[in-house]
């Protein structure tokens, strides 16, 4: 930005000069017309080096906010369907099947306790007992229910939810991770940046893909989920997270 006001200042100036000293009167107009069209392109190009940045960061976070909605769905969902069937799914088509048919068990726990009969007749008294845990299963609720209520938005979650993305779906893989000899299992969900602003300029999206930052969201995708951690979380700052009208 400075270095384009330091130029366009060097050009006005010099090319008044040269107006003023060394250009025959009647060749005045004529400058005069190249010195606007300079000093307009000068402009233009100073309004874009300021704007240019903020508009895309408009873009940004309002595509990123519905980037990240969705993938908060799939990641209720996939945490359904692990604490169901004990593994993570990397199939969008499974995992909706799941949503409309799963069904979480209400249970009822219990503590209660009862005579040892092994260890009274040991010590031949009617002093000891073992503890235990009742489960009682009270009844089934549906996933689809718990986790999205009367929509069906979950039908659509693996879809990019932007209209420059051209049908363009999230990736979706899952696995197993081995931690200290423990295997366990992990999924992961993401859409690069240059899908979600493919239309913007090529300069802030390449300096938006090397990301570092704490209040950003770092790298070339917006992700939740990782395949070489045990990791459910999404990518994105906490800002992301609040409500919206809050």
């Amino acid at each position: 930005m400075i270095l384009n006001i330091v130029l366009g200042t060097l050009i006005c100036v010099g090319i008044a000069v040269l107006l003023e000293k060394y250009v025959p009167l009647k060749l005045n107009p004529v400058i005069s017309i190249i010195l606007w069209v300079a000093i307009l392109g000068l402009g233009y190009s100073l309004y874009k080096s300021i704007n240019g940045p903020v508009e895309f960061n408009k873009v940004k976070e309002a595509r990123y906010a519905k980037v990240i909605e969705n993938l908060k769905d799939i990641r209720s969902a996939e945490l359904a369907f692990q604490e169901i069937t004990g593994n993570f799914s990397g199939n969008f088509d499974s995992l909706v099947r799941f949503i409309d048919t799963a069904q979480y068990a209400i249970i009822e726990r219990r503590d209660t306790s009862f005579a040892d009969v092994e260890k009274n007749k040991a010590y031949g008294v009617e002093g000891y007992y073992k503890e235990a845990i009742i489960i009682d299963t009270l009844g089934f609720s549906s996933v689809k229910d718990s986790l999205f209520g009367t929509t069906d938005r979950y039908k659509t979650m693996m879809n990019i939810p932007i209209d420059v993305a051209d049908g363009a779906k999230f990736e979706l893989k899952a696995g197993k991770y081995e931690k200290n000899g423990d295997f366990f299992s992990v999924f992961e969900a993401k859409v690069a940046k240059s899908v979600i602003l493919s239309d913007q300029d090529k300069d802030l999206l390449y300096q938006e893909e090397q990301l570092i930052s704490v209040d950003g969201i770092n790298g070339p995708s917006v992700k939740v989920g990782n395949l070489e951690d045990i990791d459910t979380s999404g990518n994105w700052p906490k800002g992301y997270d609040i409500p919206k009208g809050n």
